[in-house]
């Protein structure tokens, strides 16, 4: 049974409790997971309307990425273009009556923050090896160790509140103007629902995109300096 958009099942003794964001998420993964089944059958070497207009959403997230890591582009590409798509439609399905953007809640966002935590650190790991990836946190000296620390946590606490609350405010501001206003304003509000939505999906993608190149690239400096001065 369901109470109010929380879900609740009760089997026995056992109570359990799905809440709206839970079963929202699951709901946009298979969504995502059924729409690249369907788009991705009968691809062609000519390619047809539909298919051109998919490899163009692939090719500029392609690009993003090269530009910013071009030497391992085609390594990180398929998590941080998971990552674009998946906050993408988390952030406007919120425009469905009804329904609350997962990425409004914080342990959504924090979760999406600690996913790229552990990634910028196996990408880094895979680059060089585990040696060399833990020498750079005593680099350029071991007391550099615990700021580096500090460094990891700060910046993946920032990135997890800073999608929270920019989804959460525009979700109650939009709440607020219509209540306010009524459904005489709905087109603008959706369309900076819209535009706000890409924009914080692109900025939090892009900010991972820049944690996982500079501890890719900081191995390679590393490495660099080994071989110079040997």
């Amino acid at each position: 049974m369901s109470t109010g958009l929380n879900m609740t099942f009760d089997y026995g003794a056992i109570h359990l409790l799905i809440s709206q964001t839970v079963w929202t998420t699951w709901l946009i993964m298979a969504l995502l997971a059924g729409a690249f089944c369907l788009l991705t059958r009968h691809l062609q070497l000519e390619p047809n309307k539909r298919q051109t207009a998919l490899e163009s959403i692939v090719v500029a997230m392609f690009e993003a990425v090269q530009a910013v890591i071009p030497e391992h582009a085609e390594i990180v590409f398929p998590f941080v273009s998971t990552l674009w798509l998946f906050i993408v439609v988390a952030n406007l399905i919120g425009i469905v009556p009804g329904m609350k953007s997962p990425t409004a809640d914080l342990s959504t966002t924090t979760a999406l923050a600690i996913v790229v935590f552990f990634c910028v650190h196996l990408f880094g790991i895979r680059s060089e090896g585990l040696k060399s990836y833990l020498k750079h946190y005593l680099s350029p000296t071991p007391i550099m160790l615990p700021f580096h620390i500090i460094s990891e946590i700060s910046r993946t606490l920032a990135l997890a509140v800073r999608l929270f609350g920019n989804m959460m405010s525009l979700e109650m501001a939009t709440m607020m103007i219509l209540i306010v206003a009524g459904f005489l304003v709905p087109v603008p509000i959706l369309m900076l629902h819209i535009v706000e939505a890409l924009v914080q999906a692109y900025i939090f993608g892009m900010l991972a995109l820049v944690y996982i190149a500079s501890g890719i690239e900081a191995q390679h400096r590393r490495s660099k300096e080994v071989r110079n001065g040997a």
